[in-house]
Order: C-alpha cells, then structure tokens, then sequence
C-alpha cells in the first residue's frame, strides 16, 4: 500500500490541534492537541505530543498572522489543557517512523520555529511563550523559539530537554543550541539540564536563564497579558491596515507533476530527477502601494512565493528518490527587474515586506534542502534579480552560449536585490557566500548591475559554472546530471551543506549543520532505534540496552 501524500496547506476551519484568538495587538496560539489527530497511524499525541501535522497547522497559523492580521504585533503561544503546555514531539511517532520521515519531520519544525525568529528580527511580530505546565522536550524547543519565555511558578510545571536521558537521542529543534547561543545558560548548568529527566522548575529556572520570569497561577495570565502588551508597544506593525486572505493555492497535483500559477514541477521518474520552472511576471502588475493591497493574495511575489514553498515542501517530504532538482525559469527579465524596483520602493510597506520575508524563508529551504540543486540558463530564461535568487542557490549553473552576436544568447541579470534583499540563514547574501565576502570580484560584478550578461560574460564574472556552446549544450548537461544521480544520496547530502554554508555560523547554521548531522547519525545508532534501543523500548516497561562501546 502507498503511503499517503503529504500536503501542506490548511487552513484554520480544518485545524485539529491549534486554535487561534485575537485580541488587539495579540493573538494568542491556543496548543490543544487531537490525540485522535495524528498524520499517521499507530500512536496518539496524548500530553500535547506533537507530529508533521501538528505543525503543518503551527506554520499556516504564523503565515495568516503575518498577512491576514497586520494589526497583531505579539502572539502568545500558551495552552489550552490543564498543567502540560506541550510535551514535544510525540516518541511512539518517532518510534514507528522511517529515518527519512524522523529526519525531514524534525527540518521542517525547525523551519517553522527558525520562521518565528526571522518575523521577530525582521518583520516587527513578537513571540510570547506562555508556558502554564509541564513543557518537556520539543515543547521547550517551542517556548525557546519565542522572544520571551513566562513560566508559571505552581511547584509542578518544569521545563526540560529530556531526550538524552530518556530516549538515547538529541533534542531535534535546536534546543542544545537555543540553550547556549540564544539564553546564554552556563555550559555546565546545560549540561545538567540536558541530561536530567524532570526538568527545572520556578526560581531555579529562571536563575539558570532557561525562561525570562516566573509568575504564581493566580496573577499568570495577567502577567502574560502584561507583557504581551509591553513587547506589542515595541513593534511597528501597522494597528489600522487591512489584512490579505491567504487563499487557497491554484495547484493540480499529477502523478508526475505539481501545476501552479507560476510554478510547475515537472517529475522524470526513470531519471530520478525533477525540473522546477518559475514563471515571471506577465501583464501589468500594481505599481502603488493601493494597487497591491487590491492584489491580494494574487500579487505575483506573493503568490509565487506560496507556490515555490508549497513545491519545494511537497518535493521534500513526498519525492524522496527524486535527488537532483534542475531549476529553470521562463519570460520576461525586465518585468522581474520591474517587480524587483516596486518591492524597493515600497519597502517600508507591511504587505510588501512580508511578501520578501517569504521569499526569503522560502529561498532558505532551498538551501538547507537535500536536494542536488542545478540552475538550466536556457533561452526564455528569465535569471534575474530576486529569480537569479534561484540560481544563486544552486550546487552549479549551466548557462547556454549560441554562437552569434550574443543577442540570442540567454542571459542574467544581477539587481540590486542580489546583494542583501534575501540574506541566507548565515545572514550572507548569496553573493556573498559565492565570492567569500571578497571586494574585488563583489566590486567587478556590481559594476554590472542591472546588464544583461550572456553566459561568456557571466562566466567570465564567475556568477555561473560553465558556458557551453549550442554544440556541447546538451552532452555537458546531460552528463553532468548523469553522473549526480548515479552518487551516494547520502555522501551527496553531506557535501552539499558542507559546501553550500561555507561563511560565517551562527547559530541557525549550528542548528542546521551540527545538530542536525549529529542527529542524523544518532536516530540510526542502535542504541536509539535497535531493537533494545531507547526509542524503541520506551513506554514498554523495558530498560533499554546500550552498546557502551564510545564511537
């Protein structure tokens, strides 16, 4: 039997296992979790344990925050059940589940929580974790997501990191490097905590720097309230704006294809490849400020952006034999670079600088995607400034050469975009990454801004891999790509996020790159999913068997 695909979109009519209630400038995010509501079969999320689709529902509520209620400028994420804020990711899911679903299942949580930083640093929208019981686990990697942290001090609720100790495995959304980077607890405090079962409660807590304040039961929601209101009156939200109804995506799902506005995926099974293709532009597109509030929903950037995350999810999770992604777009260069001058001129703008958060998450899955990315720079191709994104993010580029006087030829175009408007979770622009911060070959391509480059030009600049000719085009790339898909996945894997993170860390990078390698290798250690192994054994009444062999 075929497992069942997963999608992405929701919406709020059909959420299971949050609930959402605004109030003002705060919205709060109610945790009351379906046990009967699991994504898949044969564990129940009882103690508001959480699986994939719990948070599916968790990133669609943030999204319609962001666009459906510019007036919100904190959300509360608290409980709705008596004494357990959230008890984390539930272990009979990991427990039952491949090492592929454990691995892409704890990525896309720490892109949603990742997501929660990136609206509180750039987009004005701030986090409160409201924790009013036992908060273990993944529910502490929530709460450490938020700006502030407010625990209720009744003697029992106590936070905790407990998967060392308790199940032979890592916190698997950031918590060791939230813990340390973020909160700043004391290296040996840490290491007590993340290897304690029970957790820190009250003063303790907060003297160890693990949640901001303590509050007793009788005065804890008027404290939360408080200083909801408090971290409200710092953002720039706009309180009067009219929000944007995230409507459902205009999608055809095929057995080989997933069709979108402007967006298609096409899937060559026996290649074990897909071909993502993003349109540009067509038409006149909203100039004004009234003109793209108008738009809504079906404002181009907008738009495209939910339709690449939504691929790039869907490939990600549904698609795992599909191992190399060849990225190509299509029409017109001067209607991006169009689009690109309205998203400056209106950048101070809440919609518009919503809409280039998005594009920014959603060109930062791309990066930390398992996935060989390959650019295809063909005629029709429309690589230029916010869609030179795409190709800027990809392993290589292949940019084709005709042999004429360059006007048949397809080119790229460096905007000013390229140099900032979407920075990588590193905080490094893509060309930045690309050139190692170095001025010269940064200043040489700046020089050319905003001039089609053909591919000898763009070669020459360094912006692509290699420049065939309309005679070499098809056996260069179609070698090139041969020889990808015949490689080890796994060793694939490795050097791609060795290779595309190559700059500075920070600590996203350290929560992609070392936690989530180290996890990687943990969730197949015998020790966590052998069959006396601690994930496999728990709730069963067993003690688990370890291999005391130190590797």
């Amino acid at each position: 039997m075929s497992t069942p695909r997963v999608d992405y979109q929701t919406e709020p009519a059909r959420y299971r296992h949050w609930k959402l209630k605004f109030e003002g400038p705060v919205a709060t995010l109610l945790a009351d979790f379906d046990e009967n509501g699991g994504l898949r079969e044969g564990y129940k999320l009882k103690l508001n344990s959480y699986d994939l689709g719990v948070d599916i529902e968790l990133n669609d509520a943030i999204q319609r925050i962001r666009f459906e209620h510019p007036e919100v400028r904190t959300v509360v994420v608290t409980s709705a059940k008596e004494r357990v804020f959230c008890s984390g990711a539930n272990i009979f899911m990991l427990g039952v589940s491949s090492h592929a679903w454990k691995v892409n299942f704890c990525k896309f949580t720490n892109e949603t929580r990742n997501g929660l930083e990136d609206s509180s640093a750039h987009s004005g929208l701030k986090f409160l974790a409201a924790v009013n019981g036992a908060c273990a686990g993944g529910g502490y990697e929530l709460a450490l997501a938020c700006d502030e942290i407010i625990l209720v001090d009744d003697r029992s609720s106590a936070v905790s990191l407990p998967e060392v100790p308790l199940l032979g495995v890592l916190p698997g959304t950031g918590g060791l490097t939230r813990v340390t980077d973020k909160r700043k607890v004391r290296h040996d405090r840490a290491d007590i905590f993340c290897t304690s079962v029970e957790g820190v409660r009250g003063a303790k807590a907060k003297e160890w720097r693990l949640v901001d304040e303590i509050a007793k039961p009788q005065v804890f929601a008027q404290r939360v309230q408080e200083r909801a209101l408090e971290l409200a009156a710092q953002s720039d939200r706009p309180a009067d704006a009219k929000g944007v109804a995230l409507t459902p995506l205009n999608r055809t799902v095929e057995t080989d294809a997933l069709r979108y506005t402007h967006v298609t995926v096409g899937i060559d099974r026996a290649k074990r490849t897909a071909t993502f293709t993003v349109r540009a532009p067509a038409g006149a597109q909203p100039q004004t400020v009234a003109e793209i509030e108008a738009a809504g929903a079906a404002w181009y950037p907008l738009a495209m952006a939910r339709e690449l995350e939504d691929a790039v999810l869907s490939m990600r999770t549904n698609e795992l034999d599909i191992g190399t992604w060849l990225i190509k777009t299509e029409g017109d260069a001067a209607a991006v670079l169009a689009m690109d001058a309205t998203l400056q001129q209106h950048a101070g703008h809440w919609l518009v600088r919503e809409t280039v958060g998005l594009l920014r998450r959603t060109f930062s899955r791309l990066d930390v995607s398992s996935r060989s990315l390959f650019a295809l720079i063909e005629p029709g191709s429309c690589f230029a400034g916010t869609l030179l994104e795409l190709a800027l993010a990809c392993d290589r580029s292949y940019q084709l050469m005709l042999p004429d006087d360059g006007t048949r030829s397809p080119n790229i175009t460096v905007g000013e975009a390229n140099f900032g408007r979407y920075p990588m979770v590193t905080g490094q622009h893509r060309l930045g990454r690309r050139f190692y911060d170095e001025a010269e070959p940064l200043a040489a391509v700046r020089a050319q801004l905003n001039q089609p480059l053909d591919a000898d030009a763009a070669c020459a600049l360094g912006l692509v891999t290699a420049n065939p000719d309309d005679i070499d085009w098809d056996d260069e790339v179609r070698i090139a790509i041969e020889e990808r898909v015949a490689m080890s996945p796994d060793a694939l894997t490795g050097l791609e996020a060795n290779l595309r993170f190559n700059g500075p860390e920070n600590m996203f990078t350290r929560v992609f790159g070392r936690l989530t390698a180290w996890q990687n290798w943990i969730f197949q250690r015998p020790n966590a999913v052998g069959e006396k192994g601690a994930l496999k054994v728990y709730g069963k009444g067993e003690k688990a068997a370890f291999d005391w062999n130190r590797v």
